[in-house]
């Protein structure tokens, strides 16, 4: 396998590359219009053919964003971006679209076929209040010719001077809309793939399921090839197995969250750590046990 590189445009984002295909960008200090959260996203992405499996801005939600960590209900502040789901209103333009600012570049480099960056970032409220602080390391490593995976790991300490309790629209009051965490967005071709699951494969009836890990199988416009996008979730993270936000019929997105039907709450002061796994290769959902166990044997390695 040839080995990763990296391109850093200092102070704006990070592409990983293998070969002759950029396998991921990382925009860490985006352009993003307050009403969208500004946060950092991974894209576009692509497998090791160099197939686009993500999808940035999309016209009917324009703060999804490639992979983001999104969390819509953060106390009341909202890092998601959009309106907020208030119950009994249903969803409300509110002042609470915070931002996740990048701060400084803690480590970031290439060795054979891994590659990693580490940096600190501030949660700034709308009203200017920084509420967390967190240190995020994205990382990159070659599977096979057709397989990579990315790790998401971050460590969250809570300074705003009071507990804030972590939620979702469902811990508000809206059934199975529970989404919030690690979100990944496919391509448009992707509507009505395949979610598949360590019990079998099926779409939207899946969502709101306990599991270790979800996959998603898609067809790409043009040559007709599949591609799997796969999420792991760590063991211990809190909630572990999380269930999971998936759609498949009116677009493709896998989330494993966390506060899907309980709040987190974390004290004045304290830290907490969530760790994923994600795959993305060349085929379809025959693929996904075996890659699975190759992201979990990564993410192992990551801790």
């Amino acid at each position: 396998m040839s080995a990763l590189a990296v391109r850093h445009d200092i102070g704006s984002a990070l592409t990983v590359r293998a070969g002759d295909v950029d396998l991921v960008r990382y925009t860490y200090v985006p352009d993003t219009p307050r009403l969208e959260s500004p946060k950092p996203f991974l894209h576009p992405i692509r497998t090791r053919a160099g197939r686009v499996v993500s999808l940035f801005r999309p016209h009917d939600h324009v703060w999804h964003k490639g992979i983001a960590w999104s969390l819509p209900n953060v106390g009341e502040e909202n890092f998601w971006g959009g309106p907020t789901y208030v119950h009994g209103r249903s969803y409300v333009q509110l002042d609470n679209n915070g931002t996740q600012s990048h701060r400084r570049v803690v480590d970031v480099g290439a060795e054979g076929e891994r590659a990693w960056f580490t940096h600190e970032l501030d949660w700034i409220t709308q009203a200017g209040d920084t509420v967390i602080t967190e240190r995020r390391t994205i990382a990159a490593s070659l599977l096979s010719a057709q397989a990579w995976a990315l790790t998401f790991d971050t460590t969250m300490t809570n300074t705003s001077g009071r507990e804030i309790a972590f939620g979702s629209p469902t811990t508000r009051g809206r059934e199975n809309a529970g989404y919030g965490g690690l979100f990944w967005r496919g391509p448009r071709s992707f509507t009505g793939g395949t979610v598949v699951t360590p019990d079998g494969s099926g779409g939207d009836e899946v969502r709101g399921r306990r599991a270790e890990w979800m996959a998603f199988a898609g067809r790409h416009d043009g040559d007709d090839a599949q591609s799997l996008v796969l999420m792991v979730d760590h063991g211990a993270n809190p909630h572990h197995p999380p269930r999971w936000f998936t759609r498949s019929e009116h677009f493709a997105c896998l989330n494993p969250a966390p506060f899907f039907s309980e709040e987190l709450v974390v004290a004045d002061g304290a830290t907490v750590r969530f760790r994923y796994g994600a795959g993305v290769a060349d085929g379809g959902e025959e693929e996904a046990e075996a890659l699975a166990d190759s992201v979990r044997g990564v993410l192992g390695e990551a801790v």
